[in-house]
Protein backbone atom coordinates (compact mmCIF):
# COMPACT_ATOMS: atom_id res chain seq x y z
CA UNK A 1 0.00 0.00 0.00
CA UNK A 2 2.88 2.37 0.72
CA UNK A 3 4.19 1.84 -2.79
CA UNK A 4 0.88 3.07 -4.20
CA UNK A 5 0.93 6.16 -2.00
CA UNK A 6 4.51 6.99 -2.95
CA UNK A 7 3.41 7.40 -6.59
CA UNK A 8 1.27 10.38 -5.60
CA UNK A 9 4.12 12.12 -3.77
CA UNK A 10 5.26 14.41 -6.63
CA UNK A 11 1.64 15.23 -7.59
CA UNK A 12 0.54 16.48 -4.15
CA UNK A 13 2.09 19.98 -4.44
CA UNK A 14 0.45 20.39 -7.86
CA UNK A 15 -2.94 19.35 -6.45
CA UNK A 16 -2.68 21.81 -3.57
CA UNK A 17 -1.72 24.79 -5.69
CA UNK A 18 -4.55 27.06 -6.86
CA UNK A 19 -3.05 28.21 -10.13
CA UNK A 20 -5.54 28.72 -12.98
CA UNK A 21 -5.53 25.95 -15.56
CA UNK A 22 -6.37 26.15 -19.26
CA UNK A 23 -7.48 23.33 -21.45
CA UNK A 24 -7.48 23.40 -25.24
CA UNK A 25 -10.10 21.37 -27.06
CA UNK A 26 -8.66 18.82 -29.49
CA UNK A 27 -11.95 18.23 -31.31
CA UNK A 28 -12.68 19.45 -34.83
CA UNK A 29 -13.96 23.03 -34.94
CA UNK A 30 -17.72 23.22 -35.39
CA UNK A 31 -17.93 26.86 -36.39
CA UNK A 32 -16.78 28.68 -39.52
CA UNK A 33 -14.06 30.52 -37.59
CA UNK A 34 -12.05 27.33 -37.06
CA UNK A 35 -10.37 28.58 -33.88
CA UNK A 36 -9.49 26.25 -31.03
CA UNK A 37 -11.76 26.41 -28.01
CA UNK A 38 -9.99 27.54 -24.84
CA UNK A 39 -11.71 27.08 -21.51
CA UNK A 40 -10.51 28.17 -18.09
CA UNK A 41 -10.98 25.63 -15.34
CA UNK A 42 -10.10 28.00 -12.48
CA UNK A 43 -10.71 31.68 -13.18
CA UNK A 44 -7.86 33.93 -12.15
CA UNK A 45 -8.29 35.67 -8.79
CA UNK A 46 -7.50 39.16 -10.13
CA UNK A 47 -10.34 38.88 -12.68
CA UNK A 48 -12.86 37.98 -10.00
CA UNK A 49 -13.22 41.45 -8.44
CA UNK A 50 -16.15 41.09 -6.06
CA UNK A 51 -16.54 37.36 -6.51
CA UNK A 52 -17.94 34.97 -3.98
CA UNK A 53 -15.54 33.88 -1.24
CA UNK A 54 -15.60 30.27 -0.10
CA UNK A 55 -16.90 29.80 3.47
CA UNK A 56 -13.79 27.72 4.16
CA UNK A 57 -11.61 30.76 3.47
CA UNK A 58 -13.62 32.94 5.86
CA UNK A 59 -13.97 30.26 8.54
CA UNK A 60 -11.50 27.34 8.45
CA UNK A 61 -13.70 25.43 10.93
CA UNK A 62 -16.77 25.65 8.68
CA UNK A 63 -19.19 22.74 9.22
CA UNK A 64 -21.80 23.64 6.60
CA UNK A 65 -24.68 24.73 8.85
CA UNK A 66 -24.41 28.54 8.69
CA UNK A 67 -22.11 31.25 7.36
CA UNK A 68 -21.83 32.77 10.87
CA UNK A 69 -19.02 30.90 12.72
CA UNK A 70 -20.75 30.98 16.13
CA UNK A 71 -24.10 29.79 14.78
CA UNK A 72 -22.33 27.21 12.60
CA UNK A 73 -20.53 25.67 15.56
CA UNK A 74 -23.65 25.77 17.76
CA UNK A 75 -25.78 24.12 15.07
CA UNK A 76 -23.10 21.48 14.53
CA UNK A 77 -23.01 20.62 18.23
CA UNK A 78 -26.80 20.49 18.50
CA UNK A 79 -27.02 18.36 15.37
CA UNK A 80 -24.44 15.88 16.59
CA UNK A 81 -26.00 15.76 20.07
CA UNK A 82 -29.43 14.90 18.74
CA UNK A 83 -28.13 12.79 15.89
CA UNK A 84 -25.80 10.62 17.91
CA UNK A 85 -26.44 10.85 21.66
CA UNK A 86 -30.22 10.80 21.60
CA UNK A 87 -30.29 8.22 18.82
CA UNK A 88 -28.06 5.90 20.84
CA UNK A 89 -30.11 6.32 24.02
CA UNK A 90 -33.51 5.94 22.36
CA UNK A 91 -32.24 3.16 20.08
CA UNK A 92 -30.71 1.26 23.00
CA UNK A 93 -33.89 1.63 25.04
CA UNK A 94 -35.99 0.42 22.11
CA UNK A 95 -33.79 -2.66 21.62
CA UNK A 96 -33.79 -3.40 25.37
CA UNK A 97 -37.59 -3.35 25.58
CA UNK A 98 -38.26 -5.43 22.47
CA UNK A 99 -40.47 -8.45 23.18
CA UNK A 100 -38.94 -11.84 23.90
CA UNK A 101 -37.70 -13.12 20.55
CA UNK A 102 -38.57 -16.78 20.06
CA UNK A 103 -40.32 -16.82 23.48
CA UNK A 104 -37.17 -18.22 25.12
CA UNK A 105 -37.80 -16.52 28.46
CA UNK A 106 -41.42 -17.68 28.51
CA UNK A 107 -40.35 -21.28 27.72
CA UNK A 108 -37.87 -21.19 30.60
CA UNK A 109 -40.48 -19.88 33.07
CA UNK A 110 -43.04 -22.46 31.90
CA UNK A 111 -40.52 -25.31 32.27
CA UNK A 112 -39.68 -24.19 35.82
CA UNK A 113 -43.42 -24.03 36.64
CA UNK A 114 -44.02 -27.57 35.31
CA UNK A 115 -41.01 -28.92 37.25
CA UNK A 116 -42.30 -27.44 40.52
CA UNK A 117 -45.80 -28.83 39.85
CA UNK A 118 -44.47 -32.34 39.11
CA UNK A 119 -42.23 -32.30 42.22
CA UNK A 120 -45.26 -31.38 44.40
CA UNK A 121 -47.33 -34.21 42.90
CA UNK A 122 -44.45 -36.73 43.26
CA UNK A 123 -44.36 -37.50 39.55
CA UNK A 124 -41.15 -37.95 37.56
CA UNK A 125 -39.92 -34.80 35.84
CA UNK A 126 -40.15 -36.45 32.43
CA UNK A 127 -42.35 -39.38 31.48
CA UNK A 128 -41.78 -41.80 28.66
CA UNK A 129 -45.09 -40.86 27.02
CA UNK A 130 -45.54 -37.37 25.71
CA UNK A 131 -49.32 -37.84 25.52
CA UNK A 132 -51.47 -39.76 28.00
CA UNK A 133 -51.91 -43.21 26.40
CA UNK A 134 -55.42 -43.59 27.90
CA UNK A 135 -56.66 -40.58 25.93
CA UNK A 136 -55.33 -41.74 22.54
CA UNK A 137 -58.00 -43.42 20.42
CA UNK A 138 -56.57 -46.03 18.07
CA UNK A 139 -58.46 -47.70 15.26
CA UNK A 140 -58.82 -51.47 15.32
CA UNK A 141 -57.61 -53.74 12.54
CA UNK A 142 -61.19 -54.46 11.43
CA UNK A 143 -61.96 -50.75 10.89
CA UNK A 144 -59.05 -50.32 8.52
Amino acid sequence: MLTRLSRFGPAIPRLLSNAPARFVSQSKPAGAAGSTAVTELHPAAENAGHGEVSPYVKNPDYHGFSSDPVVDEWNMRVGFFFGISVALVIGGTFIHYLPDHGMRQWARREAERVILQREKEGLPLMSENYYDPNKIVLTTAAEE
